[in-house]
């Protein structure tokens, strides 16, 4: 694994991420949102008309079942060459398969023995920090992530700061807090120092705090809360990825008492993380600080940051726009 020091130094190391010609985006034909946003993202990360996979998906049920999930795979793998590496799926729900997540049981595989103690270890990614290469040709795995289409509007919205992170690099923050919630703060020993990366115009910040406030150029935000206050007063810069550590962030539409990860794309962020069933606090089950922002750092994808950070990643959701790549030159 990285060391903490191993996130201030990625950026002498970079790579080769995906492109548009390797990923597939699947369209729900059942919900107007998502046939209108496929059809934006298209044209904004000019996708290959032969990418685009149709689906159809009545009523938008929060969870799908084994039998639900197994026929929607084999739907859209059909569509599939060997060139796409990662599958962009355009809708909110879906989002689970029975406790996993869709976008894990999609790229793992569904581990539905896990459901009988969902707070066990789960399957482990060998995508995993992997170093390089491609996905699919070099893993066996096609990476996945949502793109939640409650709204339009603010949906297109995510997509032009995913595409506008391409253009340039702010000078921005990565903040990483290790709050007062003891039992959601099991990551902070992986969080970068304090810290400064000149070439990426980037400062880390790590703190021992609740919250940031009136700070306006975020690019990583990671912290451990069941709610994440002053969102309103914060901006975030195109290409961010923002997370917290708790047991429903990935319940994408659930009215219980934790904050959904949508919020985070709300308050600006460009792609997020969460799990839709009860994980318990191991760090595995979610994003490593320091994997996830020396990946980024080297030039990948939001996409393949998100699921290199992720040791065991079956219960959790990605969610975003998923070519976002601020530091890709």
């Amino acid at each position: 694994m990285l060391t903490l020091a191993g996130a201030a130094q990625a950026q002498f190391v970079p790579v080769a991420g995906l492109g548009a010609a390797q990923l597939a985006v699947v369209v729900n034909d059942d919900e107007a949102n998502s046939v209108e946003i496929g059809e934006y993202y298209r044209k904004a990360r000019n996708i290959p008309a032969a990418n685009i996979v149709h689906v159809r998906i009545p009523h938008r049920p929060h969870k799908l079942d084994a039998e639900q999930f197994e026929a929607l795979k084999a739907q859209i793998d059909a569509r599939l060459g060997p060139e796409i590496q990662a599958v962009l799926m355009v809708w909110t729900a879906p989002y689970a398969v029975e406790c996993n997540s869709l976008t894990s049981a999609y790229t793992l595989g569904l581990d539905s023995g896990l459901c009988a103690k969902s707070c066990a270890p789960s399957k482990p990614s060998s995508y995993f920090n992997a170093p390089q290469g491609k996905p699919y040709a070099d893993y066996q795995l096609r990476i996945s992530m949502l793109l939640p289409t409650e709204s339009v509007e603010a949906s297109k919205a995510l997509i032009d700061r995913g595409v506008l992170a391409g253009f340039a690099t702010p000078a921005a923050t990565a903040y990483f807090l290790q709050t007062s919630d003891v039992a959601r703060s099991s990551r902070a020993r992986f969080f970068p120092r304090s810290n400064k990366v000149p070439s990426k115009k980037l400062t880390i910040k790590t703190l021992q705090a609740d919250s940031v406030e009136q700070v306006g150029d975020i690019m990583v935000y990671e912290t451990g809360l069941a709610q994440v206050p002053k969102l309103n007063t914060l901006k975030f810069v195109p290409g961010a990825l923002a997370d917290h550590l708790t047991s429903f962030g990935g319940d994408l539409l659930a009215e219980g008492g934790q904050m959904s990860i949508l919020r985070w794309l709300d308050a600006g962020a460009t792609a997020s993380y969460g799990t839709v069933s009860e994980p318990c606090n191991h760090w595995q089950k979610f994003p490593n600080p320091a994997v996830l922002l020396s990946h980024y750092l080297r030039g990948n994808s939001a996409i393949e940051a998100y699921w290199k950070s992720v040791a065991w990643p079956a219960q959790g959701v990605f969610i975003g726009e998923p070519l976002a790549a601020p530091y890709r030159r």
